[in-house]
């Protein structure tokens, strides 16, 4: 079952999207697209995750919404907790890069997310639709982590960082990710089953054609970051890559024990696994100006979106379908 899953994952259009902008890159071809189509790209898609989670929140069981809402909140709490002292204590950064670190893998890369969606609708095992609004509630991880960051200089006597935590917090609920997520979210629960079927044909149709648009340029984005290898070093290497194991680990036997449906489980247990490229660093940048890119930026789009691209995603999956099968959840 696993080796089926990992071969399914590894032959679909978005992985060989991924896997070929990689390729261009590394051969240095000429093949680009060009920044403004990429940002429209990225904007469709987190608006239309945001309508179709909407459309579907709308008919939903919202029984176990509470629990899942205790569920985000530990992990908000846990991933960039964990991500912190494990850059720190284990790997040995110095506490800024430890905190850029932690911000990024406490985040959720919405790219992730869509692809585990997607992943999750092929497998037969649809997500609940309030899980969108879950995934934009856990980009609050990148506040922690900066929180965890500040309060270990100022325990050390260091110096503090320009920007203070409001600051940070409103940028964070004014990023795109969560503007889209849950502008989208709450359009596609209000306009009604009749209204959206007037849009389908755009946001649901054309989704997974654009989606491999997007994940070509990603493909490129990432082997540009692998060069900088050299700079993070063997143990970041170990970090980006075991990192998404564990925290997907912990994030779909979480969400087990609230009772979440298979789907839904292993949605959460992915965006938990993921890790931040895009709203977290600006964020970093802003708070922890001294923390350094190629550490932080490298590990998570260079190692880890890989990873999960490749390969993190069915193992996530299987996760799923291990702790719910033991723990005899529906």
């Amino acid at each position: 079952m696993e080796t089926s899953l990992l071969v399914e994952n590894l032959i679909s259009p978005v992985t060989l999207a991924f896997l070929l902008g990689v390729i261009a890159t590394l051969i240095k071809s000429d093949l680009e697209i060009p920044e403004p189509v990429i940002r429209i790209f990225a904007i469709f898609l987190l608006f239309s995750i945001g309508l179709q989670g909407g459309r579907e929140l709308a008919g939903s069981d919202l029984g176990n919404l509470g629990a899942a809402l205790l569920l985000t909140l530990a992990l908000v709490l846990l991933l960039p907790g964990l991500a912190f002292v494990v850059a720190r204590r284990v790997v040995g950064l110095p506490i800024a890069d430890a905190a850029g670190v932690a911000a990024l893998y406490g985040s959720v890369s919405s790219v992730t997310f869509v692809v585990a969606r997607t992943y999750a609708e092929g497998a037969g095992t649809p997500m609940d639709g309030f899980v969108t609004g879950l995934v934009a509630l856990l980009e609050l991880g990148i506040l922690v982590a900066l929180f965890y960051g500040r309060l270990a200089i100022s325990r050390s006597d260091g110096p503090g960082s320009a920007g203070g935590l409001k600051v940070i917090l409103s940028e964070t609920l004014r990023g795109r990710g969560i503007v889209l997520l849950g502008g989208g979210l709450i359009i596609g629960a209000a306009v009604g089953e009749k209204n959206f079927t007037r849009i389908e044909p755009f946001f649901v149709d054309l989704f997974r054609g654009v989606l491999v648009l997007f994940l070509l340029e990603m493909g490129m984005t990432a082997a540009r970051h692998l060069r900088g290898f050299a700079a993070v070093g063997p143990r970041m290497l170990g970090f980006g890559l075991a990192m998404p194991l564990i925290n997907g680990a912990i994030g779909t036997f979480l969400a087990t024990l609230t009772g979440l449906p298979l789907g839904s489980v292993f949605v959460m247990g992915a965006v938990a696994a993921s890790a931040s490229y895009i709203d977290a660093p600006a964020a970093v940048r802003a708070t922890f100006p001294q923390a350094n890119p190629a550490i932080y930026l490298t590990s998570s789009l260079g190692i880890t979106f890989p990873f999960m691209m490749i390969a993190g995603i069915p193992l996530i999956y299987q996760m799923a379908v291990f702790w719910q099968t033991l723990l005899g959840s529906p």
